[in-house]
């Protein structure tokens, strides 16, 4: 996925780690593309920053951080349509999740539809086409996300 989206001209990816994406950070870092914020709302405005100067961005961060960033997202991205993709861990899908995921887990769904933000959940067999759709979105300035779901425990 992390390849995928930088040939078709995400330069910049910006974020709070997750383990649900695990493997997407670690191909970033290979790749010395990825740079790590300690909050969401940071990462968020560095991204809106880079896309000032015409940078295509990808924030990613994890569930509870989305929550947290709502007001960010909607009052500056939404607000101003930076074509940003949000990269966000689904923890709390599983229901058998760690219990501190379980609310966010179930109610993210909700968030993400409340403020209007575009999705579309990746699956290891639409991954490409997710990612496409996402790339077309910012295209057009509109902001979008992915949602990776957590199907693991570590």
């Amino acid at each position: 996925m992390f390849d995928l989206l930088l040939r078709k001209g995400v330069e910049n990816f910006i974020g709070v780690p997750d383990s649900t994406m695990k493997h997407f950070i670690s191909q970033g870092l290979k790749k010395k593309k990825i740079l790590i914020t300690t909050r969401e709302e940071e990462a968020i405005g560095i991204a809106a920053g880079m896309s000032l100067s015409k940078q295509c961005s990808l924030v990613f961060m994890q569930n509870a951080g989305f929550a947290n960033s709502i007001s960010t997202i909607t009052s500056l991205i939404q607000l101003y349509e930076f074509p940003i993709i949000f990269l966000i861990g689904w923890r709390g899908y599983l229901k058998n999740d760690a219990p501190e995921h379980y609310k966010i887990g179930r109610i993210q769904p909700d968030l993400i539809k409340l403020i209007g933000l575009d999705s579309k959940t990746v699956t290891e067999s639409n991954w490409k086409e997710c990612c496409q759709w996402a790339i077309n979105k910012i295209n057009h300035s509109i902001p979008c996300a992915l949602i990776l779901r957590r199907e693991f425990h570590d």
